[in-house]
């Protein structure tokens, strides 16, 4: 169709390794295999660790990945250099920064998160004793009206992983320095979705995960932001080797590590490690602002088609409060996404009626949406979804 011709995105969708017959629109909860992450992936196992073994450290440059991936995050958030790391996976990373934030704000043990936010980020809040908790949503309906003289911390999704909205991280990051609290972002549903602009925005921490929209693979490592201002400060509870000043002095004593490098905490994982390192090699070419402008064009889009269908819309519908997905509601909601997955559709479902559809613009085209929208249509006309086969759940979905 005439939008994907004038797509200057379009040339990117042959760089994945999709399969056919299937329209894949769950990006946002794990992201396609770029077709040259096998060959990295063969080049670590068979000739970094195959035949350099232990020499790859150093000459394979393994012992700087961390350091060095995150680096080549960093414009994806909008963050200088050096203040991004690859580590662990975003619960871990959780609550090392948000432990970080609470202790360079003594005298406040205050906690601030949305009841509605990925359960991760709940359940790590709940770790951190004696800190207390408060939830937009459940303790007050607004942020403006928790934020006091003991909070310390506030921890938001930059977008919803249920609504896909998105917040106005600027205004919100104002609103909580303004209150003297720092502010935790995680960007697990918009990193590689859009323009993050994480220094602009005076952003204290922010983590994010390296397989939804970074294309990284399934459990890729995560990701860990820290404004420069705080790296001096800043000390995190799990204190392992790797975030030490000189690991290999062995000392029976713990010193941090200057700068971001002090949130590192084990050895890495390399093969995962891998597996994002190629992804990135794409993400070196593509321009955020194209993506995030073909972002929406596919979300509008696919709100056109579905319209008429009598679904109602949960994801906001103004752009500038759009992530990229769109979200509808449905009481059956299970048994649909089950329906068109049969038909080779696949979206997803979150508890307890919602309806997911991610739009990744550099391998979803307008005639992906339009058949998408085609095939929910004639689900929902034929009633096909109310056979048994559908109801039954799976462990995951």
């Amino acid at each position: 169709m005439a939008l994907d011709a004038a797509d200057p995105l379009r040339g990117f969708r042959e760089r994945f390794a999709l399969p056919k017959d299937v329209l894949y629109l769950d990006g946002n909860s794990l992201g396609a295999l770029p077709a040259h992450t096998p060959e990295r992936l063969r080049r670590m196992i068979e000739e970094e660790w195959g035949q350099g073994l232990i020499r790859s450290w150093n000459e394979a440059g393994w012992y700087e990945l961390p350091r060095g991936l995150g680096n080549r995050i960093a414009p994806l958030v909008g963050a200088a250099p050096d203040q991004v790391v690859v580590c662990d996976s975003t619960s871990v990373n959780l609550f090392k920064v948000l432990s970080a934030a609470l202790r360079l704000n003594p005298g406040r043990s205050t906690v601030v998160s949305e009841v509605g936010s990925f359960p991760t980020d709940l359940y790590m809040t709940e770790g951190l004793a004696p800190a207390r908790r408060l939830l937009i949503g459940r303790d007050a309906p607004t942020l403006e009206e928790l934020l006091d003289g003991d909070t310390a911390v506030v921890l938001l999704s930059h977008v919803d992983y249920r609504t896909g909205r998105l917040q106005d991280m600027a205004a919100v990051t104002e609103r909580v320095h303004a209150a003297g609290a720092l502010m935790v972002w995680d960007l697990c549903h918009s990193v590689g979705a859009l323009p993050i602009k994480l220094d602009a925005c005076g952003a204290d921490f922010a983590v994010g995960c390296g397989y939804k929209y970074l294309n990284g693979g399934p459990g890729a490592p995560a990701f860990l932001y820290a404004a420069e201002r705080h790296h001096a400060a800043a000390r995190q509870p799990l204190s392992g080797w790797f975030g030490h000043a000189e690991p290999f002095a062995m000392s029976p004593d713990y010193r941090p590590a200057d700068g971001v490098g002090r949130f590192l905490t084990g050895t890495p994982p390399l093969l995962s490690f891998a597996g994002l390192e190629a992804s990135l090699d794409i993400w070196a070419e593509a321009d955020l602002a194209l993506v995030r402008a073909k972002s929406l064009s596919l979300s509008s889009f696919f709100l056109r088609l579905t319209d008429e269908l009598g679904l109602e819309t949960v994801t906001p519908r103004s752009e500038t409060e759009r992530g990229s997905q769109i979200s509808l509601r449905h009481e059956s909601a299970y048994a649909v996404v089950q329906a068109l997955i049969a038909r080779g559709v696949i979206g997803d479902f979150r508890e307890p009626d919602i309806m997911r559809f991610g739009f990744t613009p550099l391998y979803v085209s307008h005639a992906d949406v339009f058949d998408a929208a085609e095939a929910l249509r004639q689900v929902l006309d034929s009633g096909e979804w109310a056979q048994p086969r559908f109801a039954e759940r799976g462990s995951v979905t």
